[in-house]
C-alpha cells in the first residue's frame, strides 16, 4: 500500500486526485496539506511542518510559491515527491535539482500520457525536418483563471524539440513589438486565455505548400490527476534522482 501526502488537497486538482486514490486498491491518502481547512476523511494540516504522518510519497499540486516549503519538508523527511505544479522560478527549479541528489523527485509540466506521447513524436519529427523549410509554432489555449503564460506544457513541448536540436531555436512570445520577417531559428509560442478551456496545445510545422499539425485537447482535468497518481506509485520505491513522464512510459 502506497501512503500519499497530498499537498494542495483542497484545490480542484487535489480533490480530483484524492477521489481517484480513494478508488485505488494499492494506495491511500494519509494526510492533506492546504491553507484552506476542510472536513477531510484524512488528517489535515495548514502548515506542512506540522504533518507527522508516515508516508511513502508526496504529491504536490499547489501553487508555485508553495513548492519550496513542501520540497524542504520532503528532503527533511526523506520522502519521494511528485511535483505537478507549473510556473516555477529558476530558484525553485534549482532546489528541485538539489533535492534529487537526496530523494527521488518526479517532475513534469504535464501529467497527461497523451501530451508526453506527442513530446516523444516531436523529438523524432524535428530531427527529420531539420534544415528543411518548415517553421515551428506552438499555440496553447487555457481557461481564463490560469495564471502562468505560456503554459508549462507549451514549454515542455518546445523544450523537447529544442533540446533534441542542441538548443538551436530561440523562443519568441510576441512579434507585435518589431516589424521584421520571421527568422528560421525562431520557435513561436502563443497564448490564448478564455472561458473554461481545460487545455489545448497545437504544434505546427509550416512549410512550403504543406502544414503538419500535432494537437492535444484535454476535456477534463482528470487526465492530469490520473497521471499524478501513476507517478506516485512509480516513484515510491525508486532511488534518489530526477524522474519524469518519459521514465514512467519507458
Amino acid at each position: 500500500m502506497v501512503k500519499i501526502i497530498m499537498n494542495g488537497c483542497n484545490g480542484h486538482m487535489g480533490k480530483t486526485i484524492c477521489d481517484i486514490v480513494s478508488k485505488e486498491k494499492n494506495c491511500e491518502i494519509v494526510a492533506g496539506i492546504d491553507i484552506v481547512e476542510s472536513n477531510a476523511t484524512f488528517p489535515m494540516f495548514t502548515n506542512v511542518n506540522d504533518c507527522d504522518m508516515p508516508a511513502d510519497v508526496i504529491i504536490d499540486f499547489s501553487t508555485a510559491t508553495a513548492v519550496p516549503s513542501i520540497l524542504n519538508y520532503a528532503v527533511s523527511k526523506k520522502i519521494p515527491i511528485v511535483i505537478c505544479t507549473t510556473g516555477l522560478s529558476e530558484e525553485t527549479i534549482k532546489m528541485i535539482d538539489d533535492a534529487a541528489s537526496v530523494i527521488p523527485v518526479f517532475r513534469s509540466a504535464n501529467m497527461s500520457i497523451g501530451i508526453n506521447i506527442i513530446a516523444n513524436l516531436l523529438r523524432k519529427v524535428v530531427k527529420i525536418l531539420d534544415d528543411t523549410n518548415f517553421d515551428i509554432e506552438i499555440i496553447e489555449k487555457h481557461h481564463n483563471q490560469k495564471i502562468d503564460a505560456p503554459s508549462g506544457t507549451a514549454l515542455l513541448l518546445a523544450d523537447s524539440m529544442n533540446e533534441t536540436m542542441n538548443k538551436k531555436y530561440e523562443y519568441v512570445y510576441d512579434r507585435s513589438s518589431v516589424r521584421q520577417k520571421r527568422e528560421k531559428k525562431e520557435l513561436g509560442i502563443h497564448t490564448l486565455r478564455g472561458g473554461t478551456i481545460v487545455g489545448e496545445h497545437s504544434v505546427i510545422f509550416a512549410g512550403n505548400n504543406e502544414v503538419l499539425e500535432f494537437k492535444h485537447s484535454a476535456s477534463s482535468k482528470e487526465i492530469f490527476a490520473v497521471g499524478a497518481v501513476k507517478a506516485a506509485q512509480f516513484i515510491a520505491d525508486k532511488p534518489c534522482g530526477k524522474y519524469d513522464m518519459q521514465n514512467l512510459m519507458d
